[in-house]
């Protein structure tokens, strides 16, 4: 028998049980839907992070008092107490480090700024950075009208703004807004820049970004709060020399003693990425855990379901055999049974891991990307599980003795 009859022959089998066959695969498809869904978000926020670091480059590194990534907990309080960042010691960062090129201190307000032209407003949802001209190469913001912050406007805190996208479509959809005065919080500052259109981060625009001078943003926000300090290294192999002195000009002149863990964190996207997959690895563990115990289950399932079905067609094994069937055609077409049944869970899951993964980058900010290699393993089990249980009923059915199989009732 070829094997195409034999898939023929499978096919009628779970189109003439399909309530019994849906149910016996309940637990591959509810498995193998989880694992695709799962491991199509993980891997859309790391495509998204390589994005982004693609975007700043390999030599950008910020300083901050706080992980870029916190977990909560007890160490909580301990990067609370840690003392605040300040431009100072950016200063001393841009002084003492041969290996640095562009120093960038900034501070944020974020998501809940008004901007006003006149008698229209932005949605609340706006972000205002106080910065420094460093802060445009160091964050690849690039103007597509007008200029950026200059050494002069933070020095002589001038009221002055480079706007995003969204806040020029929203003010000034039919006209320029450089040179002109906008309202920020109640305050007034003269546009000279735009920046040109971000996209979106992890779901989120960066296209709704107001960067004002840091002395501006400090005297009206005030100094007390920690900033952050975004440094460029001259080239991609100072990398890691810029690195290591910027960390010992901070240790010094945050007086961390020797053998003490640094007081404050140094990151990149390339650590950020780091970091993110080795959280993620435990969940990708747990998943194919998870899974594994979902496809023992339902392999379980798979062989009591063939073992019913051989049960029902005890006659017409026995007359095939008693015509001349091979023994280990017998063997082969309940194997191909049993492997086909528990495929067709497989496809099933993967369609519902799918739609999972593109129904959650749909509402919500996390993106999704289709992993192909977590389908093929997929699908490569669920084959294995029709494989591996389906060896015990088939064997059964091969060896049935042909007179008795025609006299069973």
């Amino acid at each position: 028998m070829q094997l195409t009859e034999h898939v023929t022959i499978a096919f009628d089998v779970v189109r003439t049980h399909k309530l019994r066959s849906f149910l016996t695969l309940l637990g591959i498809i509810i498995g193998v839907s989880a694992i695709i869904g799962m491991q199509s978000l993980i891997e859309g926020f790391q495509k998204d992070i390589e994005r982004q670091m693609q975007r700043l480059g390999t030599n950008v590194f910020q300083i901050q008092k706080y992980p870029q990534i916190q977990t909560g907990g007890s160490d909580r309080d301990k990067y609370r107490n840690r003392k605040d960042i300040t431009v100072e010691e950016a200063e001393a960062i841009a002084a003492n480090c041969p290996s640095v090129s562009y120093v960038g201190p900034e501070v944020w307000i974020t998501s809940r700024i008004t901007v006003r032209y006149r008698d229209k407003k932005t949605s609340p949802t706006m972000t205002l950075a106080g910065g420094v001209p460093a802060f445009f190469p160091n964050n690849s913001y690039f103007t597509q009208e007008g200029r950026i912050l200059t050494e002069t406007d933070v020095e002589y805190n001038r009221a002055v703004a480079v706007i995003g996208m969204e806040i020029v479509e929203e003010l000034f959809p039919y006209s320029s807004p450089i040179e002109r005065e906008i309202l920020i919080d109640g305050h007034r500052y003269r546009v000279v820049g735009v920046i040109e259109e971000q996209g979106t981060q992890f779901g989120e625009s960066k296209d709704n970004r107001i960067v004002i001078p840091i002395t501006v943003f400090q005297k009206y926000y005030g100094k007390d709060q920690s900033i952050n300090i975004t440094v460029q290294s001259i080239t991609p192999e100072l990398f890691e020399t810029a690195q290591d002195e910027v960390i010992g000009v901070l240790r010094a002149v945050r007086k961390v003693p020797p053998g003490e863990p640094n007081d404050f964190e140094v990151w990149s996207t390339g650590s950020l990425l780091e970091t993110f997959n080795n959280m993620t690895r435990a969940v990708r563990i747990g998943a194919i855990v998870i899974v594994s115990f979902a496809l023992l289950v339902a392999g379980i399932g798979i062989m009591n379901i063939m073992l019913v079905s051989i049960s029902e067609r005890t006659r017409e094994i026995g007359i095939r055999l008693a015509i001349g069937a091979k023994r280990s055609a017998i063997m082969i077409q309940f194997l191909v049974e049993a492997i086909f049944l528990s495929e067709i869970g497989g496809v099933i899951g993967i369609l519902i891991g799918i739609g999972i993964g593109q129904f959650v980058a749909l509402v919500s900010p996390v993106p999704a990307a289709i992993p192909v290699w977590a389908i093929v393993i997929g699908f490569g089990f669920c084959s294995l599980v029709g494989l591996i249980f389906g060896v015990y009923p088939a064997s059964k059915a091969s060896k049935m003795d042909p007179i008795e199989a025609l006299r069973y009732e």
